[in-house]
């Protein structure tokens, strides 16, 4: 009898799916003297004296602030399952925010449970033991353990997180028979999702995924440390960018993008979101991905990047070089008309202050320098009013930062963009001027030159900190440190 039938008959693994060969794979079938033989000698490898996550405080705190907004009501927020790039690989994972900001953990296919219990909630979490050695798991399964890598076991999650685990492949069934109201954050699990199709409504479930949004507004003192580790990284990828612009000049903006990526992933986890390494006209496209144009000395290289860290905290900086080093005539009367915006919307940003402040102010500025310039027709009221800035300005002049980079996107209008500051809160102040190279309506030399300029703000008790200050912005300063750089 071969292994997949020896697990077709035994009754603990009837449910469990047969594991999977490759068609085409070298091994047509599995002997049972090897499926015998890898089952033992194997040493002990339990770990014994892992101590909690260093955020697991923080993690308590924010489970029972939820548990107290959704008293008697079960909640179940899943982590996700591997998304497949091509055939049999699958993009790295990236665990939901929601699970991840209160768990710390990020594992494929986990899910946190708040039961019910007396004035509060028991929590769970529920995920995936080690693979098991007796059906040959560990060494078949294209997500077993020598094909991808040791997984905590329950135990030891357990010590890690603080939180009780679980075997998660039992959940969905215990999901189907419980009884009471239920809530779950959807779009990360299928699986877990049906289990609870005939229990919860869409607008139940809002409520839940709204709430947690906005539970992240106000950064607690872990969030703050880790937003400013990400930041200092960033600041490092920048330096490593400069360091090889001629480098780039050889290539193309690839070279730039994959400097930075190095960065990310020796320091952080990844990079936040896709870096943006937009040299010449592609500066005039807000979120330039490809990367794959020319770099040429003369233009300008406008890097919008950020490293996120192993807690998923991420940095979101932009600064706009030159890159021979030195910015000409109009790049900098340009620059610095965006620089002059960014002051302005920077010191908007203290506590008490509306939200949309910073945007208003910097938006000023902006339209200020376009009447100026004879682009637009004043006065600037008029030209605010009818938001006509907005042909060379495009986007808003920041967004809250988090563990996304567009953080807290879920939460109600009134309490993010028609909000007030509060001290904790992190956001990038990010003004911008863009003339397309087809734009007719503007000179000719202004055509084919973008700018933006980028920091990550901390609302502080009495102002703000820019988190991302070690990174020169004034055009004089930006030259002399890309000087010092270059050597």
């Amino acid at each position: 009898m071969t292994v997949a039938e020896d697990l077709a008959e035994t009754p603990e693994t009837a449910e469990e799916e047969p594991i999977k060969q490759r068609k085409n794979g070298l091994y047509p079938g599995v002997s049972d003297e090897l499926a015998e033989n890898m089952k033992s000698g194997w040493a002990d490898t339990e770990l014994r004296d892992l101590e909690p996550i260093p955020q697991a405080a923080e993690t308590a705190a924010r489970r029972a602030a939820l548990s107290a907004r959704f008293p008697g009501e079960r909640l179940v927020i899943p982590a996700g399952n591997l998304k497949t790039r091509s055939n049999d690989t699958e993009y790295a994972f990236r665990a939901s925010v929601e699970y991840a900001y209160l768990t710390g953990n990020q594992t494929e296919d986990g899910v946190l449970v708040l039961e019910p219990k007396g004035e509060g909630h028991e929590a769970t979490i529920y995920l995936l033991p080690r693979s098991d050695r007796e059906n040959g798991e560990f060494w078949l399964d294209g997500q077993g353990e020598l094909w991808v890598g040791r997984r905590h076991s329950l135990t030891e999650a357990g010590k890690l997180y603080g939180i009780p685990a679980s075997d998660v492949r039992e959940l969905a069934g215990a999901l189907r028979e419980a009884t009471g109201p239920v809530r779950v954050v959807r779009g990360y699990d299928a699986g877990i999702e049906a289990a609870l199709t005939d229990k919860v409504t869409a607008e139940r479930d809002e409520e839940l995924r709204v709430f947690l949004s906005e539970a992240r507004l106000v950064k607690d003192e872990f969030e703050i440390g880790e937003l400013q580790k990400a930041v200092d990284s960033t600041v490092r990828g920048f330096e490593d960018v400069v360091k090889v612009l001629d480098k780039a000049e050889a290539t193309s903006e690839r070279y730039i993008e994959g400097t930075f990526f190095l960065r990310a992933r020796v320091e952080g986890n990844d990079v936040g979101y896709g870096t943006i390494a937009a040299a010449g006209p592609h500066a005039c496209t807000l979120h330039w991905v490809r990367n794959d144009g020319a770099v040429r000395s003369g233009e300008l290289l406008l890097l919008d990047a950020g490293v996120e860290t192993h807690t998923y905290y991420t940095a979101d900086v932009t600064r706009t070089l030159p890159v021979n080093g030195r910015f000409d005539e109009i790049q900098r009367k340009i620059y610095d008309a965006v620089y002059d915006a960014q002051e302005a919307g920077i010191a908007a940003v203290r506590p008490g202050a509306k939200y949309r402040d910073f945007h208003d102010a910097a938006q000023r500025v902006l339209a200020e320098r376009l009447v100026e310039w004879g682009l637009v027709e004043g006065p600037v009221e008029r030209v605010l009013e009818l938001g006509l800035q907005r042909r060379w300005t495009l986007h808003g002049t920041g967004h809250m930062l988090g563990m996304d980079v567009h953080d807290c996107a879920a939460a109600r209008v009134e309490a993010y963009v028609d909000g007030v500051l509060e001290p904790g809160m992190c956001l990038t102040v990010e003004p911008g001027l863009y003339f397309q190279a087809d734009d007719l309506t503007v000179p000719e030399e202004y055509r084919g030159i973008g700018v933006r300029i980028e920091d990550d703000i901390l609302v502080t008790e009495d102002g703000n900190r820019n988190l991302s200050a070690a990174l020169p912005r004034r055009s004089d300063e930006v030259e002399a440190w890309m000087a010092s750089l270059k050597g």
